[in-house]
């Protein structure tokens, strides 16, 4: 395809988006500044191509047909401070582990989706934050300004979205190695989980635990080839908040002369920015990557036929995953009128649980934190609607980190309110731990293997068809 061409396609993509009204947008104090940072992240690689997108796409319609469950979890904000090797091994450690457990437990393939390498931003309920009558800017993420509670750090940058690309191409890096280099290896893996196992808290998953290692014994056995195992697919994921940088990094592709957000191979639009006549959906309306929309609440069925309608016109299996956040107490009354609409268009879809977000309470003193009992009861009620509705849950989507933090309560390692402060870490919003990841794993195995009454262990004998 000609240059003039691709110019007159991204033009016209341009055009299009910063014709609707958009929400959650920094507010730069110098427009020439972010012309200028934007020019510079039109010029760099991507970070991902066109033909991993495609592939995750052609997984994500698997999972619309009930052959693939998707997991994808981590930083509810990532951090450049914490955007290093250690923390980011920690992480996908941690997801690979709860793949081994989930995948025995559907007896599927799991879709693997890091909430990292780009979750630099997030949205926030306040514009401003008040602290001793000082008012300044709501941190908006390491992408648009500093945490530090100081004019100068609030004020927006727009030269940290070419930082925010500088670490989300060093942090692909480093998981493309733990990936493919052997770091990922399924039996090592499962020697991770088993130590997970020695903690006399978890004997109620011994069993399955126990099940896993006689399935890897048996693949041993008949002589499953060892490159089957050594590596796995994992794919980068984040909110398309920040929408001149998405903007900046979506290219024409040489081949099929479609538009692709090279920022992420999943991005996703949240439950702030959905409105159907605004930016964000007019944007990812545009581009061929697989997409998700967050569904609060206050959803409504005809608002999810026209999100439908907008992102996945042609009813392309894997292209649009709708990631319900209703919180425990709404999951089973709000969803299944949602679930319903959905069914209705027509469209193969991916219903994700996202049951963080709204079960987000206070301390009474002053912790943000989530109970590990409530966010399981979401994930419960999101199975049991869907199959009073007939319909395949999915995936779920987690905020998580490998370290040891203690942020969420709860867990069978009970962290209490009185725990918090030891290792509360997160700039945000409250992740599960390492451990309450992995417990959290075993409990939506066992919903998971209810959904399949007849798995027999024997199934894993296909795991490396099936791809971890």
């Amino acid at each position: 395809m000609e240059n003039t061409s691709e110019a007159n396609i991204l033009q016209d993509f341009e055009t299009a988006w910063r014709a609707c009204p958009a929400v959650q947008q920094p507010k730069y104090p110098d427009s020439a500044e972010v012309t200028k940072a934007t020019a510079e992240l039109k010029q760099r690689p991507p970070l991902v191509f066109a033909g991993e997108v495609n592939e995750l796409r052609e997984l994500l319609g698997k999972a619309t047909r009930g052959e693939a469950f998707v997991l994808t979890g981590g930083d509810c904000a990532e951090t450049f401070a914490e955007s290093t090797a250690d923390h980011l091994k920690l992480k996908v450690q941690t997801i690979l582990q709860m793949a081994v457990v989930l995948a025995y437990g559907a007896g599927l393939p799991v879709v693997k989706m890091g909430r990292m390498a780009g979750q630099y931003a997030k949205p926030r309920s306040s514009n401003t934050e008040t602290r001793d009558g000082v008012t300044l800017e709501a941190y908006r993420g390491d992408a648009v300004n500093g945490h530090e509670f100081t004019k100068e750090s609030r004020t927006p940058d727009p030269h940290r979205l070419v930082e925010s690309y500088q670490y989300s191409a060093a942090s692909l890096n480093l998981i493309r190695a733990f990936t493919q280099g052997g770091y990922a290896d399924m039996r090592r893996v499962h020697e991770w989980n088993k130590g997970f196992m020695t903690n006399p808290a978890y004997s109620r998953f011994d069993a399955l635990a126990r099940s896993i290692d006689a399935a890897m014994q048996f693949m041993k056995a008949t002589g499953v080839p060892s490159d089957a195992l050594r590596t796995v697919d994992f794919y980068s994921s984040h909110e398309a908040l920040l929408l001149e940088y998405e903007s900046a990094l979506t290219r024409v592709d040489s081949i099929s002369g479609d538009l692709y957000d090279t920022s992420a191979h999943f991005i996703w639009i949240g439950e702030r920015t959905r409105q159907t006549d605004g930016a964000h959906v007019e944007m990812l309306s545009r581009i061929h990557n697989p997409i998700g929309v967050k569904l609060g609440p206050t959803t409504t069925p005809d608002e999810v036929k026209t999100l439908v309608e907008r992102l996945n016109p042609e009813g392309v299996a894997g292209r649009l995953t709708l990631i319900a956040r209703m919180g425990a107490d709404n999951v089973r009354e709000v969803l299944p009128s949602l679930l319903r609409a959905g069914k209705e268009t027509g469209v193969p879809l991916v219903w994700m649980c996202d049951p963080m977000h709204g079960n987000t309470v206070k301390t009474a003193s002053g912790y943000k934190t989530r109970h590990f009992g409530t966010i399981l009861d979401e994930v419960r009620g999101f199975f049991e609607v869907h199959e009073g509705e007939s319909m395949i849950p999915g995936g779920i989507h987690m905020e998580l980190t490998g370290d040891d933090v203690t942020e969420v309560v709860g867990g069978t390692e009970t962290v209490d309110e009185s725990a918090l402060a030891k290792r509360y870490e997160t700039l945000v919003d409250p992740r599960l731990n390492h451990q309450q990841s992995l417990e959290l794993a075993f409990l939506v195995a066992e919903m998971l293997a209810g959904l399949r009454p007849g798995l027999q262990t024997a199934d894993l004998a296909d795991f490396p068809a099936l791809g971890f």
